[in-house]
C-alpha cells in the first residue's frame, strides 16, 4: 500500500478525451478500473480536469482557416491546434461516468485562460503560471506522485516532468495510461521523461 507521503494524479479522464469524444484517445475508457482501485490505494488523491471557455486560443475553429493539429507559434511558444474539446459545462469536459470522482480529495480545473493551454497540472503552458497543485500536495506532505490518465504523450508526462522540476518523485503507470502519439510524440514524450529521471512502470 502507498504510504502517506504519496498522492496519486489520475489526469483529465474525461468524456472528450475516451471514445466518442471530442479529442478521443484511442482506448482512453479502458483505463477506469485500474484508475479505480488505484483511487482505493492512495492516501491523497487528485484528479485534473481540462476547463476551456469556447473562445479558447487553443481551439483550430477560433482561427481562421487553421486544420486541427496543426501547429501555430504563440507568444509563450508552439501551440497544436486542436478540435474544440472539454469546453465548459458541457457533457465532453464531465469526468468519465465510470470513474470513482468522489474519492478525490481535490479536483482540479486547469486551461481555464482563454489565452493560454494548460497541459501540466502545475502550470500554464507559458511554464510560469502556476495552478497551485504544488502548494497543496506539500502543505498535504506528499514528496512522491505517482501519474495515469490521459494522454501520456501530453498532459500525463507535461505533469511528470514538472513534477521532477519541482522536487517530487514521480512515476507514470504506463499501463493505466493511454496516448494520442501524433507525429511520434508518444517516443518523445517517453524519451523526454525518462532522461528527467520519472520513473516509468507497467
Amino acid at each position: 500500500m502507498p504510504g502517506e507521503t504519496q498522492a496519486l494524479i489520475v489526469i483529465d479522464l474525461q468524456n472528450d478525451f475516451c471514445p466518442g469524444g471530442a479529442l478521443a484517445v484511442a482506448g482512453g475508457n479502458e483505463i477506469v478500473p485500474r484508475v479505480n482501485a488505484l483511487l482505493d490505494a492512495f492516501p491523497i488523491r487528485v484528479l485534473t480536469q481540462d476547463w476551456h471557455p469556447a473562445d479558447h486560443a487553443s481551439f483550430a475553429e477560433n482561427h481562421a482557416e487553421a486544420a486541427p493539429f496543426s501547429v501555430i507559434e504563440m507568444p509563450y511558444g508552439q501551440q497544436v491546434l486542436w478540435p474544440a474539446h472539454c469546453v465548459q459545462g458541457s457533457h465532453g469536459a464531465a469526468l468519465h461516468a465510470d470513474l470513482h470522482s468522489d474519492r478525490a480529495d481535490l479536483i482540479l480545473r486547469k486551461g481555464f485562460r482563454a489565452g493560454i493551454d494548460s497541459y501540466s497540472a502545475f502550470y500554464e503552458n507559458d511554464r510560469e503560471t502556476a495552478t497551485g497543485l504544488a502548494g497543496y500536495l506539500r502543505e498535504r506532505g506528499a514528496t512522491h506522485l505517482t501519474f495515469a490518465g490521459l494522454a501520456t504523450d501530453f498532459c500525463v508526462a507535461w505533469s511528470a516532468l514538472d513534477a521532477v522540476r519541482l522536487g517530487f518523485g514521480a512515476t507514470v503507470l504506463t499501463r493505466a495510461c493511454r496516448a494520442i502519439d501524433l507525429d511520434g510524440s508518444l517516443a518523445d514524450a517517453l524519451e523526454k521523461m525518462r532522461a528527467a529521471g520519472v520513473n516509468l512502470e507497467p
